[in-house]
């Protein structure tokens, strides 16, 4: 048996998160998780949003399973079966969604997972339906706190193709693929969620 997983950071956002989710999600229809890790923010929302279909996934196998095993404690009958899913892999092109939240991905990846983000939540997506993130930003190429400094020196360090994203180059990235920036929330511990909106023009 694999033993759960938690993370101490996913605990103390996790309600923080849901204020925000609440509010912009529709009542009903399916949300797509990226990155959802050990599956304890999943959990949470489906438990507090019974309304909505939640499709975790994750691009780690062993992360994968570990959610697997969560999973299996309460009875969420509104959650589906984890997916080991990339960003960067064509498999979204089959999958269908009326939101998409992910949630502290963007900035311990290369920003080709950003890329592979947004170009497929495009495609995903109809008009007028979010594409939220959360987590920490710079803003117009400044950090928003020293601690959101310190820790971008810690992701680089780990691996050069990680770190805090300016939200202003996120903004720009996704405005090529048809997103338009509909909200930015400020959230405890220096951290914003980022909701981008699916624009009501032609997909390709």
């Amino acid at each position: 048996m694999t033993s759960l997983r938690d993370s101490p950071a996913a605990e103390r956002n996790k309600q923080a998160i849901l204020d925000v989710l609440r509010r912009v999600l529709p009542p009903t229809g399916t949300v797509l998780e990226i990155a959802s890790g050990t599956g304890q923010h999943v959990v949470h929302f489906a438990r507090a949003l019974a309304g909505l279909i939640w499709q975790p996934s994750e691009a780690d196998e062993e992360l994968c399973e570990a959610m697997r095993e969560r999973l299996r404690a309460p009875t969420l009958p509104n959650v589906r079966e984890p997916l080991l899913l990339d960003v960067c892999d064509d498999a979204w092109l089959s999958m269908t969604a009326d939101a998409i939240v992910c949630i502290n991905m963007i900035h311990i990846a290369p920003w080709s997972a950003t890329e592979g983000l947004l170009r497929h939540a495009s495609r995903l997506l109809e008009p007028g339906e979010l594409l939220i993130l959360y987590g920490p930003f710079k803003r117009s190429g400044r950090h928003t706190a020293p601690s959101n400094e310190a820790f971008d020196a810690s992701l680089r360090a780990q691996d050069p193709a990680w770190g805090v994203r300016d939200i202003n180059e996120v903004e720009a990235l996704a405005a090529r693929v048809r997103f338009e920036l509909a909200e930015v929330v400020e959230m405890p511990a220096n951290n914003l969620t980022v909701s981008f909106r699916a624009a009501a023009v032609p997909r390709r």
